[in-house]
């Protein structure tokens, strides 16, 4: 075999390692296949395709790409509550009111809803590398602002930090489910994508309970604009480096995919037959079952988000003086939902009882909120503590649930876009309800704000009992029977077509021709 390359560049290299891998597919093909007319029209020349069953591999190095991923998520989310939870210091600092304060938070959820559709898009187009490249160096310049950010006058400047930081963000809420489908098998996917929500979360753990108690409440503007700095050059140096080990060894994704699902979603992309990325947004908003999913996910995760912003206020309200406890119940909240996350996965991976798991966990959530409200204003900070971990251990261990739960009723639709509009939908209720929320609070009390919460989170438990189960993913990797699954056939012919080399002697067309793909999706 000889190729049109004349040169050993590392993109000839990567093209020879993608054609060997479609070839050992050719040659793991397990049974002829009989075409009918349409597939034979599909392919060029050669009528002796092969069926075969995709080649699969997990790879040792999945776990380190999820770590860093991870990292670098976690500090993003730093940066997204620091502000509010020190929303007393800060409105004293800048001289300016809570409610603006407040938006310093909700600037994330702004900037996500418009910019969601271009970085899916990208997510799909470009692969894992690109994307996270961009969610980490963004999230450093953020950062690096800030610290220019830390004196009086110049609270325009830190809104500017935080909306770089915010755009860092849109490039990585996505990437949990993405990742885990693209680097891990069929029976750790959900695990997986527990462990991506964990990062982010355990970044707003930290995001809670260090700035409380690193900046001080305290009238001299010099102490605090000291404290802030340091702040920031931490959040600064930690995210830079994470940058480097990103730019170095995060890679797009692995040679052979993890699971037969993937392998037909990448074969599918390849050819023809892969859909556009605004047909599968029409596919997944016209769907019933993933719009009501649509929905009780964005309240769900928009109430977290609503909680989150206004934390200090509500704590602040039922303990004065005690700042620390709002980072502390921050903490608990948080801490208590990466135990919940990863429950939650492995609950999947073990039973694969999606709709079962995703009821269970948003009526204990309804109930915990239920309990938070009930016993806030009995100003016992056991507790709240106690409350606290019951809310934190069902909201956020909710996250990856409804992530994988998208990604198994909406399958081949990408796991990027489906986790996407998810998160979209979650900014929107979370944008709403934080300020209702924050006009209640103003006006009437605490209390009636999070009657508001419980209201709108029991309307989000029956929209998720009338989602109904298919696991369309699952399908995919179970054992192929006759007539059951996809079938799918590749050629040589395809293999030139996507890789740009020509296969010297083939009885079929150049690497530019136009004919149809022979990858069948026959469902």
């Amino acid at each position: 075999m000889t190729t049109n390359t004349n040169k050993d560049t590392p993109r000839t290299q990567d093209r020879c390692r993608r054609i060997i891998s479609l070839m050992s597919n050719c040659m793991s093909a397990r049974r002829s296949y009989r075409m009918d007319d349409d597939d034979r029209s599909g392919l060029i020349g050669d009528e002796s395709a092969k069926l075969i069953e995709p080649t699969t591999k997990l790879y040792k190095r999945r776990w380190y790409i999820l770590l860093l991923f991870s990292a670098y998520s976690g500090m993003n989310a730093f940066q997204w509550i620091q502000y509010p939870i020190i929303s007393n210091i800060i409105s004293k600092f800048y001289g300016v009111g809570m409610e603006t304060v407040d938006w310093m938070s909700l600037i994330y959820m702004i900037v996500y809803i418009p910019l969601i559709f271009p970085a899916t898009w990208m997510l799909d187009r470009f692969g894992l590398r690109v994307i996270a490249i961009l969610g980490s160096i963004f999230g450093t310049i953020g950062a690096a602002v800030k610290i220019l950010a830390c004196q009086p006058p110049l609270f325009d400047v830190a809104i500017v930090g935080q909306i770089f930081s915010a755009i860092g963000n849109v490039f990585i809420l996505g990437m949990p489910s993405k990742i885990a489908a693209t680097w891990f098998g069929s029976k750790e996917v959900s695990t997986a994508c527990s462990i991506g929500v964990f990062g982010n979360q355990i970044g707003i753990a930290f995001g809670f309970f260090i700035p409380p108690y690193m900046v001080p409440d305290s009238d001299d503007v010099h102490q605090v604009a000291f404290y802030l700095r340091h702040l920031f050059t931490m959040t600064t140096a930690i995210s830079a480096i994470l940058f480097v080990l990103v730019c170095l060894t995060f890679e797009r994704g692995p040679l052979l995919p993890p699971s037969r699902a993937q392998a037909i979603y990448l074969q599918r992309e390849v050819g023809a037959a892969g859909e556009s990325y605004t047909d599968s947004i029409k596919y997944f908003i016209t769907s019933t079952p993933a719009l009501l999913l649509l929905l009780s996910y964005g309240i769900n995760t928009g109430s977290f988000y609503a909680i989150s912003t206004l934390l200090n206020t509500e704590i602040l309200d039922a303990f004065p003086n005690n700042m620390k406890f709002a980072g502390e119940i921050g903490l608990i909240l948080v801490v208590s939902g990466v135990i919940g996350s990863v429950v939650c996965g492995l609950v999947l991976d073990k039973t694969g009882a999606y709709k079962k798991t995703t009821a269970v966990v948003y009526i204990a959530t309804l109930i915990s909120l239920c309990l938070y409200t009930a016993t806030l204003h009995l100003r016992n900070i056991a507790v709240v503590y106690v409350t606290s971990l019951l809310l934190g251990f069902t909201m956020t261990g909710y996250l990856p649930v409804g992530f994988e739960f998208a990604a198994e009723i909406t399958y081949p639709i990408s796991e990027g876009t489906s986790s996407g509009l998810l998160n979209a939908s979650a900014q929107v209720f979370g944008i709403t309800l934080t300020l209702a929320m924050r006009q209640l609070e103003s006006g009437i009390s605490i209390l009636s704000a999070n009657l508001l919460l419980c209201a709108t989170l029991l309307v989000g438990t029956v929209l998720t009992l009338l989602v109904r189960e298919d696991l369309k993913r699952q399908r995919a990797n179970e054992h192929r029977n006759p007539g059951d699954s996809p079938d799918i056939v590749i050629t040589h012919h395809e293999i030139e077509r996507k890789s740009g080399f020509e296969f010297r002697g083939s009885s079929g067309a150049s690497s530019n021709s136009s004919s149809p793909s022979p990858f069948r999706d026959r469902r």
